[in-house]
């Protein structure tokens, strides 16, 4: 098997604050081997759902979480050169589903995609980042934070 350098780089960003980083990390990477890239959030059902979830149908209630995390990933997505940037793509569902899920209909070559570094009962049930790795078939980098000092 022959590796090729990565055309379609799916970056999969949750909200967390290293999202920035992960993406910064997976820009870098497509300007060096000339990919493109498709920026994924899988949104879970959180216990606290936006008031205005609540006043509505519940068939509403995925779409109305959709936009606001599209809206937060499209202002990730302003510091992306635009030549780099083919898609955005947010679902809800269970994270790493999605990002499974979106990897093999967007035919990525490579997953992007941050771990927060968990240990004890998180590293025995899974991150979404291992699960990830566990799921597709696609290649996987795996952003960690950087060692300090």
């Amino acid at each position: 098997m022959s590796l090729k350098h990565p055309r379609t780089i799916l970056v999969a960003l949750d909200s967390s604050p290293r999202a920035s980083l992960i993406l910064a990390e997976a820009v870098d990477l497509a300007q060096k081997l000339g990919g493109r890239l498709v920026l994924v959030r899988g949104i879970g059902l959180h216990h606290s759902l936006p008031a205005e979830a609540l006043r509505e149908s519940p068939t509403r209630v995925p779409e109305i979480l959709e936009r606001g995390d599209r809206e937060e990933v499209e202002q990730l997505a302003r510091d992306v050169p635009p030549e780099l940037l083919a898609k955005i793509v947010v679902h809800v569902g269970v994270a790493w589903e999605v990002i499974c899920r979106t990897a093999d209909e967007e035919n990525a070559d490579l997953i992007v995609i941050g771990s927060h570094g968990y240990s004890g009962i998180d590293k025995v049930l899974g991150t979404t980042a291992a699960k990830v790795v566990n799921h597709t078939s696609r290649s996987v980098l795996v952003v960690r934070d950087k060692p300090s000092g």
